[in-house]
Parts: C-alpha cells; sequence; structure tokens
C-alpha cells in the first residue's frame, strides 16, 4: 500500500471504524458529514485515492461497497466489530469456562421498564471475549425490519456495548419515552434524529423538551440467529 497523507489516513481509520462497529462502511455522504465536507463528492475524491493507493477495495453491484484491504485479519464472514460465529449461528448455551463470559439476551422490552431487568433475560450466552470489540455487555434481539440496508434483519442478536453517550453515525439502542428501538443516531447541533436503514420507514426527531430520550447501549457486532 502507497503511503497516505494525514487526512487520507484519518478518513480510512474513519470507514475502519464503521466497518468494524456497523458490520457495513459508511456511505459518501456520512463521510461528509462527519469530516465537514460541503458534498459527498469531496469525499469520493477521497476514497477514490485510497483505493487507487491500494487501502481499499470496492465490491461491485453493492451498497456501501467499501471493502478493507487487509479485511482478512478480522476472521472471514464476520457481522460486526468481531462477532458473529463463522456459520451464523447462535453463540453460546452451554457451562461458563474459562475461555468465555456470560452476557444476556435480551428478549422483547417491557415499556417503561429498564432494558436489563430480568424478566427481559431470555438466557445468557457463553461468549468468547475477542468476539467483540469494544467488548458487549447485553446481546438484543432485533424486531422487525427497519435496519435491513444495514444488514441487521429480523430476528438477528445485535451485540451492544452499555454506553449514555454515542457519536453521530454510529447505531445504538435508544430509548425514546417507554420505547426502546435501534437506529442510527445523528446529532447536528442540538438535533437529534434517529434514522432508519430502510426507506419504508422515517426518521425520527427527538424533542428532548416533549419527549424522555436516553441512549442505552452502542451497536458493536452482530449474531446472525438462524432459525
Amino acid at each position: 500500500m502507497q503511503t497516505l497523507t494525514a487526512r487520507q489516513q484519518q478518513i480510512l481509520d474513519f470507514i475502519r471504524e464503521r466497518i468494524d462497529s456497523d458490520a457495513i462502511s459508511p456511505s459518501l455522504a456520512e463521510i461528509a458529514e462527519a469530516f465537514g465536507f460541503a458534498d459527498p463528492s469531496s469525499a469520493q475524491h477521497f476514497v477514490a485515492a485510497l483505493v487507487a493507493k491500494g487501502a481499499l477495495l470496492r465490491e461491485p453491484g453493492k451498497r456501501r461497497n467499501l471493502r478493507l484491504v487487509d479485511a482478512e485479519h478480522r476472521g472471514g464472514e464476520r457481522s460486526g466489530g468481531r462477532g458473529g460465529s463463522r456459520d451464523g449461528s447462535p453463540i453460546g448455551n452451554g457451562a461458563s469456562n474459562d475461555s468465555g463470559f456470560r452476557i444476556p439476551l435480551i428478549g422483547r422490552v417491557a415499556a417503561g421498564q429498564p432494558i436489563l431487568a430480568q424478566e427481559h433475560v431470555e438466557r445468557s450466552l457463553l461468549i468468547d471475549p475477542d468476539l467483540f470489540r469494544p467488548r458487549a455487555d447485553f446481546v438484543l434481539r432485533v424486531q422487525g425490519d427497519s435496519m435491513r440496508d444495514a444488514g441487521i434483519l429480523d430476528g438477528d442478536w445485535v451485540a451492544v456495548q452499555r454506553s449514555a453517550e454515542a457519536r453521530s453515525g454510529q447505531i445504538v439502542v435508544a430509548r425514546l419515552d417507554d420505547e426502546v428501538t435501534l437506529k442510527r443516531f445523528r446529532r447536528i447541533r442540538d438535533v437529534i434524529e434517529l434514522w432508519p436503514e430502510n426507506p419504508a420507514y422515517s426518521p425520527i426527531r427527538v424533542d428532548p423538551r416533549k419527549h424522555a430520550f436516553a441512549i442505552e447501549g452502542i451497536h458493536v457486532g452482530l449474531i446472525r440467529n438462524r432459525r
């Protein structure tokens, strides 16, 4: 790979971070927003340079089609930071041992109750601590297809690190009034929006004066639950 300029390296690091956290590359518009470019064409210029220098590859026929040249160190087809089994099967229902730790699998969350309330825990999963970077604190069962275009499908399990804060562009588990939802978080100054990854759904604009809002955690990986 050819030597990168400082800004090219920053953009490559941003793309790597997004692929690790969301299991999908950012769009040109998201890169432009993150770096304060006036329009996506500026982001396209940098992406083209990274491809030309051998730092990125494009996968034809795919949306969000950027792939890291060094992606092989991620261990093949895994979704999320380092999450999921190689064949997409559910992970962990055995006894704890020295090579793993247990985290709760959260099912449907009742309105107004803490997300980690015992009645929401369907089971505990035995997880290799190196599967997710950063580490997950719980796994949430996905309901619905609003995040379909981010590769997150109905019935999947998303690994979540507990956090009350997130950067614009990250996929988060958020509480809006009494409901818990998985959406892409966007903040521009004082404006907060929760964006789906499916054009059939509309973004949610959050008005803190009218709604109780809190971030419960950040998506760090995915386990494809083949039923």
